[in-house]
Protein backbone atom coordinates (compact mmCIF):
# COMPACT_ATOMS: atom_id res chain seq x y z
CA UNK A 1 0.00 0.00 0.00
CA UNK A 2 0.89 3.72 -0.63
CA UNK A 3 0.73 5.74 2.44
CA UNK A 4 -0.25 8.98 2.33
CA UNK A 5 0.57 11.79 4.15
CA UNK A 6 -1.93 14.96 3.52
CA UNK A 7 -0.34 18.17 4.34
CA UNK A 8 -3.13 21.21 4.85
CA UNK A 9 -5.83 19.22 4.66
CA UNK A 10 -9.20 21.33 5.63
CA UNK A 11 -9.55 22.86 1.93
CA UNK A 12 -11.83 22.05 -1.48
CA UNK A 13 -8.67 20.53 -3.13
CA UNK A 14 -7.83 18.71 -0.10
CA UNK A 15 -11.00 17.73 0.50
CA UNK A 16 -11.18 15.83 -3.52
CA UNK A 17 -8.12 14.14 -2.42
CA UNK A 18 -9.04 12.56 0.58
CA UNK A 19 -12.28 11.59 -1.46
CA UNK A 20 -10.65 10.16 -3.65
CA UNK A 21 -7.53 8.21 -1.83
CA UNK A 22 -9.82 6.86 1.00
CA UNK A 23 -11.50 4.42 -1.83
CA UNK A 24 -7.90 3.75 -3.90
CA UNK A 25 -7.17 0.28 -3.67
CA UNK A 26 -3.65 0.97 -3.46
CA UNK A 27 -3.31 3.96 -1.00
CA UNK A 28 -3.84 4.49 2.60
CA UNK A 29 -4.21 7.88 4.22
CA UNK A 30 -1.98 7.69 7.41
CA UNK A 31 -2.58 11.41 8.42
CA UNK A 32 -4.68 14.46 7.28
CA UNK A 33 -2.60 17.67 9.02
CA UNK A 34 -4.71 20.94 9.70
CA UNK A 35 -3.24 23.58 12.16
CA UNK A 36 -6.55 25.22 12.34
CA UNK A 37 -8.84 22.45 12.75
CA UNK A 38 -6.53 20.24 14.70
CA UNK A 39 -8.01 17.40 16.81
CA UNK A 40 -11.79 17.78 14.97
CA UNK A 41 -13.14 15.12 12.41
CA UNK A 42 -12.49 15.30 9.44
CA UNK A 43 -16.29 14.83 8.49
CA UNK A 44 -16.67 18.42 10.50
CA UNK A 45 -14.83 20.30 7.41
CA UNK A 46 -15.49 17.98 4.46
CA UNK A 47 -19.07 17.32 5.09
CA UNK A 48 -19.49 14.99 2.14
CA UNK A 49 -17.47 11.84 3.85
CA UNK A 50 -19.92 11.69 6.56
CA UNK A 51 -20.04 7.88 6.31
CA UNK A 52 -17.14 6.93 4.76
CA UNK A 53 -13.47 8.05 6.52
CA UNK A 54 -12.96 8.11 10.95
CA UNK A 55 -9.85 9.95 10.30
CA UNK A 56 -9.03 12.98 12.77
CA UNK A 57 -7.46 16.24 11.69
CA UNK A 58 -3.54 16.04 13.41
CA UNK A 59 -1.30 19.45 14.10
CA UNK A 60 1.41 17.97 13.47
CA UNK A 61 3.37 16.72 10.43
CA UNK A 62 4.65 13.18 10.69
CA UNK A 63 7.94 11.77 8.66
CA UNK A 64 6.95 7.87 10.11
CA UNK A 65 5.13 5.31 7.81
CA UNK A 66 4.39 8.16 4.93
CA UNK A 67 5.51 7.58 1.07
CA UNK A 68 4.43 10.43 -0.45
CA UNK A 69 3.26 13.60 0.97
CA UNK A 70 0.61 15.80 -0.77
CA UNK A 71 1.21 20.00 -0.10
CA UNK A 72 -2.08 21.35 -0.53
CA UNK A 73 -1.62 24.72 1.37
CA UNK A 74 -1.92 27.94 -0.34
CA UNK A 75 0.33 29.54 -2.71
CA UNK A 76 3.57 30.92 -1.19
CA UNK A 77 3.40 28.35 1.86
CA UNK A 78 4.37 24.86 0.58
CA UNK A 79 8.26 26.74 0.20
CA UNK A 80 7.86 27.48 3.92
CA UNK A 81 6.71 23.76 5.01
CA UNK A 82 10.20 22.24 3.27
CA UNK A 83 12.07 24.79 4.15
CA UNK A 84 10.85 24.17 7.83
CA UNK A 85 10.04 20.22 7.62
CA UNK A 86 13.22 19.37 5.21
CA UNK A 87 12.51 15.56 5.63
CA UNK A 88 9.13 16.23 2.79
CA UNK A 89 11.89 16.30 0.34
CA UNK A 90 13.46 13.44 1.07
CA UNK A 91 9.54 11.05 0.17
CA UNK A 92 7.85 11.63 -2.41
CA UNK A 93 5.82 14.97 -2.98
CA UNK A 94 3.65 16.23 -4.87
CA UNK A 95 2.53 19.71 -4.34
CA UNK A 96 -0.52 21.48 -5.56
CA UNK A 97 0.07 25.02 -5.00
CA UNK A 98 2.21 27.28 -7.47
CA UNK A 99 5.48 27.20 -5.76
CA UNK A 100 7.45 25.13 -8.59
CA UNK A 101 5.57 25.05 -11.02
CA UNK A 102 7.85 26.72 -12.73
CA UNK A 103 11.52 25.83 -12.91
CA UNK A 104 13.32 25.54 -9.77
CA UNK A 105 16.88 24.24 -8.41
CA UNK A 106 14.18 21.89 -6.12
CA UNK A 107 14.01 20.26 -9.72
CA UNK A 108 10.72 19.58 -9.17
CA UNK A 109 8.59 17.97 -12.30
CA UNK A 110 5.83 19.73 -13.76
CA UNK A 111 2.90 17.49 -13.45
CA UNK A 112 1.26 17.12 -16.63
CA UNK A 113 1.23 12.98 -17.82
CA UNK A 114 0.27 14.11 -21.25
CA UNK A 115 3.46 15.65 -22.21
CA UNK A 116 5.84 14.65 -19.23
CA UNK A 117 4.56 11.10 -18.35
CA UNK A 118 8.16 9.21 -18.59
CA UNK A 119 9.67 11.95 -16.15
CA UNK A 120 6.96 11.70 -13.40
CA UNK A 121 7.63 7.66 -13.66
CA UNK A 122 11.02 8.94 -12.33
CA UNK A 123 10.21 11.71 -10.25
CA UNK A 124 10.29 11.82 -6.37
CA UNK A 125 9.22 15.66 -6.88
CA UNK A 126 6.06 16.73 -8.92
CA UNK A 127 4.36 20.22 -9.22
CA UNK A 128 1.04 19.70 -9.79
CA UNK A 129 -0.57 22.45 -12.52
CA UNK A 130 -3.08 25.08 -12.13
CA UNK A 131 -6.26 24.35 -12.82
CA UNK A 132 -7.10 26.90 -15.74
CA UNK A 133 -3.29 25.69 -16.85
CA UNK A 134 -4.30 22.31 -17.75
CA UNK A 135 -7.36 23.07 -19.33
CA UNK A 136 -5.34 26.25 -21.48
CA UNK A 137 -2.79 23.54 -22.14
CA UNK A 138 -4.60 20.25 -23.56
CA UNK A 139 -6.62 22.51 -25.48
CA UNK A 140 -3.57 23.44 -27.46
CA UNK A 141 -0.75 21.36 -27.04
CA UNK A 142 -1.06 19.76 -30.16
CA UNK A 143 -1.14 22.72 -32.07
CA UNK A 144 2.25 24.40 -30.75
CA UNK A 145 3.88 21.13 -31.03
CA UNK A 146 2.63 21.43 -34.53
CA UNK A 147 3.60 25.25 -34.78
CA UNK A 148 0.15 25.58 -36.67
CA UNK A 149 -0.92 29.09 -36.07
CA UNK A 150 0.06 32.06 -37.06
CA UNK A 151 -0.14 35.67 -34.79
CA UNK A 152 -1.30 35.58 -30.93
CA UNK A 153 -3.80 33.22 -29.63
CA UNK A 154 -6.83 34.54 -27.96
CA UNK A 155 -7.98 32.67 -25.01
CA UNK A 156 -10.99 32.91 -22.72
CA UNK A 157 -11.92 30.80 -19.65
CA UNK A 158 -14.98 30.89 -17.22
CA UNK A 159 -14.31 28.96 -13.32
CA UNK A 160 -16.70 28.41 -10.78
CA UNK A 161 -16.27 29.40 -7.39
CA UNK A 162 -14.04 26.62 -5.65
CA UNK A 163 -11.31 28.07 -8.03
CA UNK A 164 -11.14 31.01 -5.58
CA UNK A 165 -10.29 28.71 -2.62
CA UNK A 166 -12.45 27.42 0.45
CA UNK A 167 -11.59 30.89 2.69
CA UNK A 168 -14.84 33.53 1.95
CA UNK A 169 -13.71 36.09 -0.18
CA UNK A 170 -16.38 39.18 -1.98
CA UNK A 171 -15.54 37.75 -5.18
CA UNK A 172 -17.17 34.47 -4.29
CA UNK A 173 -19.68 35.15 -1.63
CA UNK A 174 -23.30 33.47 -2.69
CA UNK A 175 -25.26 36.96 -2.96
CA UNK A 176 -22.66 38.43 -4.92
CA UNK A 177 -21.90 35.46 -7.31
CA UNK A 178 -25.14 34.41 -8.46
CA UNK A 179 -26.60 35.89 -11.10
CA UNK A 180 -23.37 37.65 -12.04
CA UNK A 181 -19.99 37.21 -14.05
CA UNK A 182 -16.83 39.24 -14.30
CA UNK A 183 -13.60 39.54 -15.74
CA UNK A 184 -10.45 39.16 -13.70
CA UNK A 185 -6.31 39.24 -13.83
CA UNK A 186 -7.27 39.84 -17.94
CA UNK A 187 -3.80 39.32 -19.99
CA UNK A 188 -2.30 38.96 -16.42
CA UNK A 189 -3.29 35.51 -14.43
CA UNK A 190 -0.11 34.38 -12.73
CA UNK A 191 -1.00 30.57 -15.25
CA UNK A 192 0.23 32.17 -18.09
CA UNK A 193 4.30 31.66 -16.63
CA UNK A 194 3.71 28.04 -16.43
CA UNK A 195 1.80 28.10 -19.84
CA UNK A 196 4.27 29.40 -21.66
CA UNK A 197 7.25 27.67 -20.10
CA UNK A 198 5.58 24.67 -21.43
CA UNK A 199 4.76 25.36 -24.80
CA UNK A 200 8.32 26.36 -25.19
CA UNK A 201 9.62 22.95 -23.65
CA UNK A 202 7.65 20.97 -26.63
CA UNK A 203 8.70 24.11 -29.47
CA UNK A 204 11.17 25.70 -28.57
CA UNK A 205 10.23 28.37 -31.93
CA UNK A 206 6.85 28.84 -29.99
CA UNK A 207 6.88 33.04 -30.36
CA UNK A 208 2.79 33.78 -30.25
CA UNK A 209 1.34 35.91 -28.15
CA UNK A 210 -0.90 34.40 -25.74
CA UNK A 211 -4.01 36.80 -24.74
CA UNK A 212 -5.93 35.45 -21.89
CA UNK A 213 -8.98 37.10 -19.72
CA UNK A 214 -10.52 34.78 -17.52
CA UNK A 215 -13.96 35.31 -16.22
CA UNK A 216 -15.75 34.41 -12.72
CA UNK A 217 -18.92 32.16 -13.36
CA UNK A 218 -21.91 31.34 -11.27
CA UNK A 219 -21.68 28.33 -10.52
CA UNK A 220 -19.13 26.31 -8.26
CA UNK A 221 -16.82 23.77 -10.10
CA UNK A 222 -15.72 23.20 -13.46
CA UNK A 223 -14.00 25.35 -16.44
CA UNK A 224 -14.92 26.19 -19.93
CA UNK A 225 -11.83 27.66 -22.15
CA UNK A 226 -11.78 28.33 -25.54
CA UNK A 227 -8.86 29.13 -27.63
CA UNK A 228 -8.85 30.61 -31.18
CA UNK A 229 -6.03 31.64 -33.37
CA UNK A 230 -5.16 31.29 -37.58
CA UNK A 231 -4.11 28.24 -38.58
CA UNK A 232 -3.46 26.96 -42.57
CA UNK A 233 -4.88 23.43 -41.39
CA UNK A 234 -7.91 22.43 -42.35
CA UNK A 235 -10.56 20.76 -39.74
CA UNK A 236 -9.53 17.20 -40.74
CA UNK A 237 -6.04 17.67 -40.30
CA UNK A 238 -6.68 19.70 -37.13
CA UNK A 239 -8.68 16.87 -35.68
CA UNK A 240 -6.63 14.36 -36.94
CA UNK A 241 -3.61 16.05 -35.24
CA UNK A 242 -5.32 16.57 -32.00
CA UNK A 243 -6.34 12.95 -32.09
CA UNK A 244 -2.61 11.41 -32.45
CA UNK A 245 -1.60 13.76 -30.28
CA UNK A 246 -4.06 12.26 -27.70
CA UNK A 247 -3.46 8.48 -28.41
CA UNK A 248 -2.38 7.74 -25.01
CA UNK A 249 -3.79 9.72 -22.83
CA UNK A 250 -6.01 7.84 -20.68
CA UNK A 251 -8.40 11.11 -19.63
CA UNK A 252 -8.07 13.48 -22.47
CA UNK A 253 -10.88 12.91 -25.10
CA UNK A 254 -11.37 14.70 -28.38
CA UNK A 255 -14.82 15.11 -28.78
CA UNK A 256 -16.64 15.97 -32.38
CA UNK A 257 -19.84 17.93 -30.79
CA UNK A 258 -19.49 21.00 -28.47
CA UNK A 259 -18.95 19.94 -24.84
CA UNK A 260 -21.04 21.07 -21.79
CA UNK A 261 -19.04 21.26 -18.03
CA UNK A 262 -21.77 18.76 -16.73
CA UNK A 263 -20.19 16.03 -18.82
CA UNK A 264 -17.02 16.33 -17.00
CA UNK A 265 -18.15 17.37 -13.64
CA UNK A 266 -16.42 14.82 -10.76
CA UNK A 267 -14.29 12.84 -13.24
CA UNK A 268 -10.44 13.19 -14.29
CA UNK A 269 -11.54 14.10 -17.91
CA UNK A 270 -10.75 16.69 -20.02
CA UNK A 271 -12.83 17.20 -23.37
CA UNK A 272 -11.26 18.88 -26.23
CA UNK A 273 -13.23 20.00 -29.21
CA UNK A 274 -11.48 21.23 -32.03
CA UNK A 275 -12.82 23.12 -34.83
CA UNK A 276 -11.45 25.58 -37.72
CA UNK A 277 -14.10 28.05 -39.56
CA UNK A 278 -12.78 30.16 -42.64
CA UNK A 279 -9.24 29.96 -40.98
CA UNK A 280 -9.67 30.32 -37.88
CA UNK A 281 -9.06 27.28 -35.54
CA UNK A 282 -11.48 27.04 -32.52
CA UNK A 283 -10.74 24.99 -29.65
CA UNK A 284 -12.86 24.27 -26.92
CA UNK A 285 -11.74 22.46 -23.68
CA UNK A 286 -13.39 21.44 -20.42
CA UNK A 287 -12.52 20.30 -17.23
CA UNK A 288 -13.62 19.89 -13.20
CA UNK A 289 -11.18 22.16 -11.91
CA UNK A 290 -11.08 20.49 -8.52
CA UNK A 291 -10.51 17.02 -10.16
CA UNK A 292 -8.41 17.25 -13.28
CA UNK A 293 -7.60 20.70 -12.88
CA UNK A 294 -6.05 19.87 -8.91
CA UNK A 295 -7.10 16.30 -6.94
CA UNK A 296 -7.79 14.08 -9.52
CA UNK A 297 -4.16 15.58 -11.79
CA UNK A 298 -2.71 14.42 -8.33
CA UNK A 299 -3.59 11.59 -7.90
CA UNK A 300 -2.93 10.63 -11.84
CA UNK A 301 0.83 11.81 -10.80
CA UNK A 302 0.81 9.76 -7.79
CA UNK A 303 -0.40 6.43 -9.76
CA UNK A 304 2.61 7.26 -12.22
CA UNK A 305 5.08 7.88 -9.35
CA UNK A 306 4.51 4.36 -7.86
CA UNK A 307 4.41 2.49 -11.36
CA UNK A 308 0.77 1.73 -10.66
CA UNK A 309 -2.31 1.69 -13.46
CA UNK A 310 -2.57 5.22 -14.18
CA UNK A 311 -6.31 5.67 -14.23
CA UNK A 312 -6.49 3.60 -10.60
CA UNK A 313 -8.72 5.38 -8.73
CA UNK A 314 -9.90 7.78 -11.14
CA UNK A 315 -12.75 6.06 -12.75
CA UNK A 316 -15.33 8.30 -11.59
CA UNK A 317 -18.47 9.24 -13.56
CA UNK A 318 -19.76 12.85 -14.29
CA UNK A 319 -23.12 13.99 -13.00
CA UNK A 320 -25.19 14.98 -16.06
CA UNK A 321 -28.01 15.71 -14.45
Amino acid sequence: MIKVGIIGAAGYTAGELIRILIRHSEAEVMFVQSESHAGKKVTKVHKDLIGETDLLFSKEISENEVDVFFLCKGHGESKIIVEQNPFVLKKKVIDLSQDFRLKTALNFVYGLPEINRNKLRSTNRIANPGCFATSIQLGLLPAIKLNSMTGPVSISGITGSTGAGQKPSSTSHFSWRSNNASVYKALTHQHLSEINETFKSINTDFDSKLLFVPYRGAFTRGIITTVHFETSLSENQLLDTYKSFYTEAPFTYIVEENPDLKQVIGTNKCLVYPKVIDGTAIIISVIDNLLKGASGQAVQNMNLQFGIPEKMGLNLKSIVF
